[in-house]
């Protein structure tokens, strides 16, 4: 596992020592990670990153050479570097598990810890979870287009470096792609592992059928062959029948065709014309080639005949959203036992902070159906078996009340007192997960365009604290109660 205590952005260390030289070492600070907004035509995330996060904490550790190299910025005491030499992360982490559909202000994880501790997890955390949430998040877009289809993840290439390939691959399978064509995703996940060839083996030979006869006596069990090198329907799709005709006979079933270009709605239906005629119905037609959920959606609305959907650079690189805009703001410090609530105030709305120290309560129906998520501060309890009233938490006029529900925390522990106390589920126990959160979600809430807005709504007495810090006016008003 890698050490990454120096993957952080330099002021990070800079408070850490502000801190210890003002000797506030002993403050206890809770910090949420959260992201503001979701990506276009979007009303949910999908939340992805956890086991790296993990990881990373694991491991922090300054090494000589790590040490060496702040010694040299001329901007640290020895003392303070002798202090991150014995550094090892004593605090606590909650997080909501990888797969869970999230919305924005909600936190995604909650780290309670001495403040020099949680100040130096911001940057590597935002880097771990910004990341792999927002590949996930497209990747769930893409999987809900295909309808059931199988979604093969192929970004590799075009992935923004080693690291945004491999757990981009991750997260894409934890949204929903069955396979991906990364190697190092398939063996250190236990991914399925998928593809052909490319163009450039069709013209490596004297001809295309020369190229496929190669291919599929090199791999004659679930041969698969890119038919549009030259022309799809006057010679790829032909030639690869032939082929398959002779696989056949040598006791072989094929296994597929690929498209990379051209009309893929016409060409797909064309062809599945072309191999069912041939006696090829079982084979199976995959196309690729700047997919995205859009384009998806379109080519199944026009009838195209695919079975298999190769996506890479508009979802490895979440290309419509690059980046998930995930901050990591100070809610509390504990001070002496005593807890401090702290707000971040702003002339813009969406970036004022939610205080305290929180929990994150979804609701449900009778049917199991997600009807809206509670923010509450961590000593509130809520009695099911009572109505529970709900109300916007900007425009309090908006509210609800539900009379039947069940609930269920999303934060669980993570790490308590240093101690990783959580066990880290497969990637497949994920993905099941992922895909049984979505089922929660109304139609609503997933449509393609224009969704609507999920409800998540701040507790009574939250939303008090929260107002108190806005307007100390507000604290020594008389407030009713929102019922």
């Amino acid at each position: 596992m890698r050490n990454l205590s120096l993957m952080t952005d330099l002021y990070e260390l800079t408070m850490m020592y502000g801190y210890f030289k003002k000797g506030m070492a002993g403050h206890v600070a809770v910090f949420d990670l959260f992201f503001r907004k979701n990506s276009p035509n979007s009303a949910y995330a999908v939340a992805a990153g956890l086991e790296q996060a993990v990881e990373y904490v694991q491991n922090l550790r300054f090494e000589e050479d790590d040490l060496a190299y702040l010694r040299s910025l001329e901007l640290f005491d020895e003392a303070f570097l002798e202090y991150l030499r014995a550094f090892r992360f004593s605090g606590d982490i909650y997080a909501v598990p990888e797969g869970s559909v999230i919305f924005p202000m909600e936190p995604l994880l909650r780290v309670t810890a001495p403040i020099m501790e949680a100040q130096l997890l911001e940057t590597a955390l935002l880097n771990i979870i910004n990341h792999q949430t927002l590949i996930a998040s497209k990747a769930a877009r893409v999987a809900q287009a295909a309808k059931g289809g199988l979604v093969m993840e192929f970004g590799l290439r075009r992935a923004q470096g080693p690291d945004a390939g491999i757990y981009g691959a991750r997260a894409a399978v934890i949204a929903g792609c069955g396979a991906s064509s990364n190697v190092l995703t398939g063996k250190l996940f236990g991914v399925p592992v998928a593809g052909t060839h490319a163009h450039s083996w069709v013209m490596s030979f004297p001809d295309e059928i020369s190229a496929f006869r190669a291919y599929a006596e090199v791999f004659p069990g679930g041969c698969t062959l890119l038919v549009d090198t030259y022309n799809t329907l006057k010679s790829g799709v032909p030639n690869a029948i032939t082929v398959f005709r002779e696989l056949r006979e040598r006791g072989f079933e094929p296994a597929g065709i690929r498209m990379d270009s051209g009309d893929l709605a016409y060409l797909s239906k064309e062809a599945r014309r072309m191999l069912d005629e041939a006696g090829f119905p079982e084979v199976k037609i995959c196309a690729s080639g700047d997919l995205d959920e859009n384009l998806i959606r379109d080519l199944i609305l026009q009838g195209a005949r695919i079975d298999l959907w190769g996506v890479g650079t508009k979802m490895i690189t979440s290309q419509d959203n690059p980046a998930l805009g995930g901050v990591y703001k100070l809610a509390a410090e504990i001070i002496d036992g005593v807890e401090i609530p702290k707000i971040k105030i702003s002339e813009n709305p969406e970036k004022v902070t939610n205080p305290g120290l929180k929990k994150l309560l979804r609701v449900y129906n009778e049917e199991g159906m997600a009807m809206a998520d509670l923010m509450l501060l961590e000593n509130e309890r809520i009695d099911p078996s009572k109505p529970l009233n709900l109300f916007h938490p900007t425009d309090t006029w908006k509210r609800m009340t539900i009379e039947h529900y069940s609930l269920r925390e999303l934060l669980v522990p993570v790490f308590r007192g240093g101690q990783l106390v959580y066990d880290l589920p497969p990637l497949g126990q994920i993905q099941a997960f992922c895909r049984e959160e979505i089922a929660t979600l109304w139609e609503q809430y997933t449509r393609p365009l224009n969704p609507h807005v999920y409800k998540v709504d701040l507790s009574y007495e939250l939303y008090c604290l929260k107002q108190s810090l806005l307007d100390p006016a507000f604290a020594s008003s008389s407030v009713p109660k929102l019922q």
